[in-house]
């Protein structure tokens, strides 16, 4: 199989961007693209000024594109889209990843919620948002979160990606393997799983790890985005070391799959196409790609830098090499 040939588009957007904006002064993560009839708009994750207790949490927000020039910002929403969770919520600290899809005129937002812990520096689950005004305004579908922890999958479920085939809702997320100490700070281990569902609500679990680690038992993986190229799946996702990840060789770099019937998946990170670029604010770090199609293109966000930390950009399937 040939490699994917992606050609980069730009920097699209930072914390940075917006100066003015006190709910997002830290990182722009997770881009996940809605196409609507005049506009991209571009769903992310960020983190405003402290909070009393001095702490931080992740919010989320959207940005609309020019659809003719992807790269050009119109607007950025005023405020989050939806309130953290209330005392004692699944999702009361932060909000992050998350996954956009629309399906039959309703959007959903499949996301993960963050609450503090005190052995460890959090948990999390993943839960669901509606939109029935194309992607305005958000609600809850209930207080809990959708996919929440199970006999083999204990803690730290996140990293959604939902896709719709064939009438077939599928999940592909995180599940925590163990925590590890490295020196006063704790860190997770967790592997690529997948759920599939009739409604996108009641899910039915894979229960497995379904992508090989290239890095030892200690790989962690995230952000399983799956689309269909040239008659087969391919999965574009992150992976890195479970220590001393924030520099160096065990950053998060894109691994990539494909199946033939989106259960089984084979490892072909040799046909990625996409790496660290030279210099700049993706020079050490890609990672949490989100796939869509603007015009016939097959177009791609990711994150950089500090696991979204210098923001997002934008790269395009080379046509040339069948990404039309």
């Amino acid at each position: 199989m040939n490699p994917l040939a992606w050609r980069r588009l730009g920097h699209v957007f930072s914390a940075e961007s917006v100066l003015d904006h006190d709910w997002i002064k830290s990182g722009a993560q997770s881009p996940a693209a809605l196409v609507l009839s005049d506009r991209v708009r571009v769903f992310f994750c960020s983190r405003g000024i402290p909070e009393s207790d001095g702490q931080v949490v992740s919010r989320l927000f959207f940005l609309d594109l020019d659809p003719q020039d992807l790269t050009k910002v119109i607007s950025v929403s005023p405020g989050p889209i939806a309130p953290l969770g209330g005392l004692g919520s699944f999702d009361e600290f932060g909000m992050n990843p998350l996954s956009v899809i629309e399906v039959d005129g309703e959007v959903r937002i499949y996301y993960a919620g963050w609450t503090r812990c005190t052995s460890v520096r959090f948990n999390a689950a993943i839960g669901v948002m509606v939109s029935h005004d194309s992607g305005d305004t958000f609600h809850r579908v209930g207080p809990g979160p959708v996919l929440g922890f199970g006999l083999d999958e204990p803690f730290l479920l996140g990293s959604p990606r939902v896709r719709h085939f064939d009438g077939v809702w599928y999940m592909w997320y995180v599940a925590g393997k163990r925590w590890l100490t490295s020196g006063d700070r704790s860190e997770p281990v967790y592997k690529l799983r997948m759920a599939v569902s009739n409604d996108g609500y009641n899910w039915k679990r894979e229960g497995r790890d379904i992508i090989d680690s290239v890095l030892g038992p200690l790989e962690c993986q995230a952000s399983g985005e799956v689309f269909v190229h040239q008659g087969r799946y391919h999965m574009l996702f992150s992976y890195r070391g479970a220590l001393d990840y924030k520099t160096g060789h065990q950053q998060y770099r894109m691994g990539h799959a494909v199946s033939d019937n989106l259960t089984n998946w084979t490892r072909e990170d040799a046909n990625t196409g996409f790496g660290p670029s030279g210099t700049g604010w993706d020079s050490e770090s890609v990672s949490y790609p989100n796939i869509f199609r603007v015009d016939g293109f097959t177009h791609m966000f990711y994150q950089g830098n500090g696991t979204g930390a210098t923001g997002f950009g934008l790269a395009q399937l080379d046509s040339q090499n069948g990404g039309s």
